[in-house]
Order: structure tokens, then C-alpha cells, then sequence
């Protein structure tokens, strides 16, 4: 049963696989939320591999998000939906007929692997599916329960949720209007580093043809090292990091150990390294199964040379994190030398820096080391061993600086969102745009938007693709240009270095 006639004017119904799901009308599109697609990962399932959703009878009403997953309480979340549901996504799609074969775009929240919800009104996916796309959002599972190195636990519990969220878009997604061989995965920071780890997971092969992969971490760890700070969370809790020792603390309780652990994350720094400059407690683990290498190792041997990659950053990636922090307009020669020292690449990295731009001030070299190591030079180097695999991408960077919180942000981290998703106006992101919203950021969010959904419509974004010779770059400003890739310094300095996981430092 597909969008019955009775329903065109009122509620819209679609049969799933595992049964049927009424959803509501909203500004012309047919919205469904809290589908769950994979069972609630609680009791017998905690810290397993995700099991696919058991059946209904009857209706099931698909009209409120599903509950978040547990997760960390430093920045806030909302947590006014009960429940263990945590496995749920989320469809807004103009027109819910099978016979519409548009394009699907699945979005993978970010928030560092720690936390991360799909009901964040940043995240309403009208505006997208508006453009002529099935848009769908997900919760995965974050922190210890996601990504927690336990004995006898499969790694990477949260990656596993995204490929189960994905086998149910391939099961189910034509009845909702969507086309599952027309299927791009996009998201940004955390979301984007899930992206580029699906493209280098066997599990996730097949399952997607186009991926938008925004700010990707250069953040994977060994297992050694995932595993020693889940011994460090379950050690604040008193209890073995294995998932019969875990699973005695209610899952409510775990994302406050990964907080106390990142509160006192300096204290391991001789063992965990640079990880404990920018707290990361999380992060996808290269366990040598569920993700066999890192993304840029993989795509370099040619992993996902059939999928077309989107990949690029912002111009000014940690002046966000930097405001968050407390410092910003206050950094030290202190600080920026011990930023140098420990995520400048090897050679000789402080030297270099410092030669490379010696008119910086201290502030400036400490964002553009941060920004180079975290956000900038990884998604780069996911085009370059993208196409060194033998595969196509696009590159593109954001230089439209923020107009909100009194400016000075610059084209930070976590703008491209609601530029992005059109929501201008609402979720924490939308401080960053101003109010009210300029006529540049609504032409540059108008252009972003066009760009994406012709993407997963036809696997071309609008500029050129990327090549080791020209470096062609799509620019996102007012106005946008394309142009050689325009941090050729940075890009010069990091060239030889290859992001491997982070290991642990002192066993």
C-alpha cells in the first residue's frame, strides 16, 4: 500500500517491510518520523551488532522523532522523548508513489561520535526534499555504547547502525518514492568521518552510489588505543570495559564517564597523545574487520572507486571550537606553541610552520594548525586518495564568514549546516547566520542546496571534478568561484603525511 487516494489529501500511509506506517503532510511534502530500523539495542542486543526491526500489525503512526541515544551532557541535548527506541530515522519525501524513482539523500548526524540526535531542528529535512529528493535522517549509537573498543563486543557498533539504517533504505525506501539505486550519504564532522568510513567498509559496499562527506576528522583510532580509553570510562564507573561489566550500568549513566574522562584527558597525554589537545574520546576504530584501514588508505586502493565523492571543509575549521574553549581573541605563544608541537606534521612540522607563515600571529598559526590537522588536510586527502584509487570527487571549500554571534568566526565549523539544510532560522547552528537571515546567505544557502540535490540526482554537483594536476575547487561565497585549490600552504606542509589510527602511545 502505497499513498492511497483516500490519503493524497490527509494523512499519507506506506507499507514497509515490516509494516505500515502513517505519517503527516507538511508544506506539500508527505513526512514520516521515529521509523525504527533496526530493534532497540537494550537488554540481550546492548553492545551487540544491530538486529533488523521485528514486524507490526495494523498502523503504526510515524509521527513524532524517536528518543536519542544516550549521550554526553557537556554541550546539551534534548532528552524529552522516552524510550530505548534509539535506532530511527526519519523521511521527508514529495512524493511517496514507487513509481517516482527520485533521488535519496540519507544524512549521518555529527557531534564528535558523542553525541548527535536527528530531531535537531538544524536537521529538518524539508527544505532539501523541496529541491526534489527523498531526505532521510538517523540516529546511530555514539560514545561507549557506539563506539567503545569492549571485549566481546564487535567494534564500531555505530558505523554497523548507519549500514543497518542503510539496508533498510535498500529494502524499503521505493515505497516512500525513492530510487534505492540513487541513494548519496552525506554528512558533516562526525557524520562526515562516518561517511568516509562507510566508503572504506565492506559491510557498507553496494549500499550507497554517491557520498557528501563535509569536514571529515582525521581522527580513527587503533584498536589499542580505543580499548585502553574504554578501560579509562569503565574505570570511573568502577567496573571491567566488557560488555558483561558495562552492561550493569544503566545506559544512561555511561555518557557521564566518557565526560569525566575527557574533563581529565590531559592527564593521559603521554599515553593517548593528540587527542588529548582537542578532547576526543571517540572515534571510528580500524580494527582490521568492521573497518579494515583508514578511509584514505582504503580509497587509495580503490575501496570506493565506484561511488562519486563530495569532499571539503570550511576556510576557519577551529575558530568555532576556539570560542567554545574560551580563547578566542586570547590565545598565548604558549598555547600556539604547544599546538605546533603536537599536531604539526613530522618533519621538523614546528619549523615549517612557522617559515611558511611567518607574518601569523600566534592566534592565527593556533587556528590554522588546528584547523589543518582536524578538519582541512583530512578532507583533502580524501579526494586526493580518492582519485588515486581510481575514483571521481569533487572538492570544495566554504569562505563565507559567519555574519552571527558578532562575527569574527570567519567560515567556521558547523556553518555549512544550515546552509546546507536551509534552515536558517532554527537549531543552534542558525546563531552563526545572523537574524535575520541576509539575502547572501539566502542566494549562498539556495546555491549549497542546488548543488547537493543535483548531486544525488545526477552525480554532478555543478564545477569541475578534482585532479592531482589542476586542483580545481569549488569555492561557496557571495560570490562563488572555482579556483585552484586555495591552501596550497597547508596542503604543501601535509603532503606527505597519511592520517594513519592513532595509536597508543605507552601500553
Amino acid at each position: 500500500m502505497a499513498d492511497t487516494a483516500s490519503s493524497k489529501h490527509s494523512e499519507p500511509e506506506v507499507r514497509t517491510a515490516p509494516g505500515v506506517l502513517r505519517g503527516s503532510r507538511e508544506a506539500g511534502l508527505a513526512v514520516f518520523r521515529g521509523i525504527p530500523y533496526a530493534e532497540a539495542p537494550v537488554g540481550a542486543l546492548r553492545f551487540a551488532a544491530p538486529e533488523p526491526v521485528r514486524g507490526w500489525d495494523g498502523v503504526r503512526p510515524a509521527l513524532a522523532y524517536g528518543p536519542p541515544p544516550p549521550q554526553s551532557g557537556l554541550l546539551g541535548v534534548s532528552e524529552d522523548t522516552p524510550g530505548d527506541d534509539w535506532l530511527t530515522l526519519n523521511v521527508w519525501t514529495p512524493d511517496p508513489d514507487p513509481a517516482a524513482g527520485l533521488p535519496v539523500m540519507v544524512w549521518i548526524p555529527g557531534g564528535g561520535y558523542a553525541i548527535g540526535n536527528s530531531s535537531l531542528p538544524e536537521y529538518d529535512g524539508g527544505h532539501l526534499a523541496r529541491n526534489g529528493a527523498v531526505v532521510l535522517t538517523l540516529n546511530y549509537r555514539l560514545g561507549i555504547e557506539g563506539f567503545g573498543q569492549l571485549d566481546g563486543a564487535p567494534a564500531n557498533r555505530g558505523l554497523l547502525d548507519q549500514v543497518a539504517a542503510l539496508h533498510w533504505v535498500q529494502d524499503n525506501i521505493r515505497m516512500f518514492g525513492g530510487e534505492p539505486d540513487r541513494v548519496t550519504i552525506f554528512g558533516e564532522s562526525a557524520g562526515g568521518g562516518s561517511v568516509a568510513a562507510l566508503l572504506a567498509m565492506p559491510r557498507a559496499a553496494g549500499l550507497f552510489r554517491r557520498a557528501i562527506a563535509q569536514s571529515v576528522p582525521g581522527t580513527y583510532f587503533s584498536a589499542e588505543l580505543a580499548a585502553d580509553i574504554a578501560a579509562a570510562c569503565a574505570a570511573e564507573l568502577g567496573v571491567p570495559p566488557t560488555v558483561s561489566g558495562l552492561s550493569t550500568v544503566a545506559p544512561a549513566r555511561l555518557p557521564a564517564a566518557g565526560d569525566a574522562v575527557s574533563a581529565k584527558i590531559i592527564q593521559w597525554r603521554e599515553r593517548w597523545g593528540q587527542i588529548t589537545h582537542r578532547p576526543i574520546p571517540y572515534a571510528p576504530v580500524v580494527d582490521g574487520d568492521v573497518l579494515p584501514a583508514t578511509p584514505w588508505q582504503a580509497l587509495a586502493d580503490g575501496a570506493a572507486r565506484d561511488v562519486v565523492l563530495v569532499v571539503g571543509h570550511t576556510r576557519d575549521e577551529h575558530r568555532l571550537f576556539s570560542l567554545i574553549d574560551g580563547v578566542l581573541g586570547q590565545v598565548t605563544h604558549e598555547q600556539t606553541e604547544t599546538a605546533l608541537h603536537m599536531l604539526a606534521p613530522d618533519p621538523d612540522g614546528v619549523r615549517r610552520y612557522r617559515e611558511v607563515f611567518p607574518v601569523l600571529a600566534d592566534e592565527d598559526l593556533y587556528e590554522l594548525v588546528n584547523a589543518d590537522w582536524l578538519f582541512r588536510m583530512p578532507s583533502l586527502h580524501l579526494a586526493d586518495a580518492q582519485i588515486a584509487g581510481g575514483g571521481q570527487a569533487y572538492l570544495y571549500e566554504l569562505t563565507w564568514p559567519a555574519p552571527g554571534l558578532g562575527g569574527g568566526l570567519g567560515a567556521c565549523h558547523g556553518l555549512d549546516v544550515p546552509l546546507v539544510f536551509g534552515n536558517l532560522t532554527s537549531g543552534q547552528p542558525a546563531v552563526l547566520i545572523g537574524d535575520p537571515p541576509s539575502p547572501a546567505a539566502e542566494e549562498l544557502s539556495a546555491q549549497m542546496r542546488t548543488a547537493w540535490t543535483a548531486f544525488a540526482t545526477h552525480g554532478d554537483p555543478g564545477w569541475p571534478p578534482y585532479d592531482a594536476d589542476h586542483r580545481r575547487t569549488q569555492l561557496f561565497d557571495t560570490p562563488s568561484t572555482v579556483t585552484a585549490y586555495p591552501e596550497e600552504a597547508s596542503r604543501l606542509l601535509w603532503q606527505d603525511h597519511s592520517f594513519p589510527a592513532l595509536p597508543l602511545l605507552k601500553p
